[in-house]
């Protein structure tokens, strides 16, 4: 059971705390180790809004929950000795120290094996076990080519706006350590484990890699547009001032969207016959289809097209997004040190009856 489980997170900013708040929401035991002197830094990183004295952000709370807090220096004999029995009876240790810490810190993966055969250790790394180099989610979103890809030909290169390479990081690392459980069931063996912020960026690139080395194509930053479907991700503004957009992945798709549109010769024009020819002609297909968006609500609109099976939505902004009750129910809270916090689960999936 995962209720059962002592995780330990000795890891900081965003991939590795999110790995061990998982197993917290699903029951674990995670204590959280922090350097009495400097603890994770997120708890540092505020909105000029937060308080500033706290020793909570809101950066912090998204990825650290239901934890106990513990603090402790690794250099300090007495301290290490605290750490190694805390290791001795854990099942899963988490962390993302840089190269060759773990040999300063005195706690080299054969040592913490020694004292615990059945511990799984989850490692976090920037560029592979070998490298030195310190790695943000920044850095790796540039080096691993989603900045090229994302943004418009006048923004330039734009970065997503979460830690999108930790995130996926996290859950590869989530992944190995189910497994590892699994098979520690079967073997009464822990296992080392570890993941890239690279390797999790780059396994990410699926369709747009596999353009390029199928076909030699190197995307271009095209805002929301798809390169291999259209219209996908235009961009169109209602009667109402709402903005909307369209995932139509099928010419049925495109002959219900001329439909509810009121549009049927849009459907059967030769300009517009299958996906290519939509993509070739995008640009005019795109004023042709805002022509008549123009005349409709936005809300009569995406009730027709979600009539027809159509997939289509409005453009939200956070705001609109937790005024709904399927967004709500998502919302995790918690009191850290006094601080009223929030965050939205990491656990999402429901078992069926």
């Amino acid at each position: 059971m995962i209720s059962d489980l002592t995780v330990i997170d000795a890891s900081s900013v965003l991939a590795g705390p999110s790995v061990a708040t998982y197993f917290a929401e699903l029951g674990a035991r995670v204590i959280k180790i922090e350097h009495p002197n400097h603890p994770d830094v997120t708890r540092s990183w505020k909105l000029p809004s937060e308080e500033k004295t706290s020793s909570v952000s809101a950066y912090f709370s998204s990825i650290n929950y239901k934890k106990e807090y513990l603090q402790l220096d690794l250099k300090n004999e007495k301290d290490h000795a605290s750490f190694l029995k805390l290791v001795a009876s854990a099942d899963i240790l988490v962390t993302n120290f840089k190269k060759g810490d773990d040999i300063k810190l005195k706690i080299e993966d054969e040592h913490l094996q020694a004292i615990n055969s059945r511990l799984i250790h989850g490692k976090i790394n920037g560029y592979g076990s070998n490298s030195d180099r310190v790695a943000y989610d920044l850095i790796l979103q540039a080096e691993s080519g989603f900045m090229s890809m994302n943004g418009t030909p006048e923004s330039g290169p734009v970065k997503m706006p979460i830690a999108f390479v930790d995130v996926l990081a996290a859950h590869h690392l989530k992944e190995a350590i189910l497994l590892a459980l699994y098979q520690r069931e079967k073997t009464g063996q822990g296992k080392t484990l570890s993941v890239s912020l690279y390797d999790a960026a780059v396994s990410s690139l699926v369709n747009q890699a596999s353009n390029y080395l199928m076909a030699n194509h190197v995307p271009q930053r095209i805002g929301s547009l798809h390169p291999n479907i259209a219209p996908y991700g235009e961009l169109f503004s209602t009667k109402d001032g709402a903005t909307i957009t369209f995932a139509i992945g099928s010419d049925l798709h495109f002959k219900k969207l001329c439909s509810a549109l009121e549009t049927n010769s849009t459907a059967s024009d030769r300009m517009y016959s299958d996906n290519q020819c939509r993509i070739k002609n995008r640009t005019k297909l795109a004023e042709v289809l805002q022509e008549k968006i123009g005349l409709f609500s936005c809300a009569d609109i995406l009730q027709k097209l979600q009539k027809l099976n159509v997939p289509a939505g409005k453009v939200k902004n956070l705001d609109e997004v937790f005024s709904e009750k399927a967004a709500q129910e998502l919302v995790l809270e918690e009191s850290i040190d006094g601080v009223e916090t929030k965050r939205i689960k990491s656990v999402i999936f429901k078992e069926n009856d």
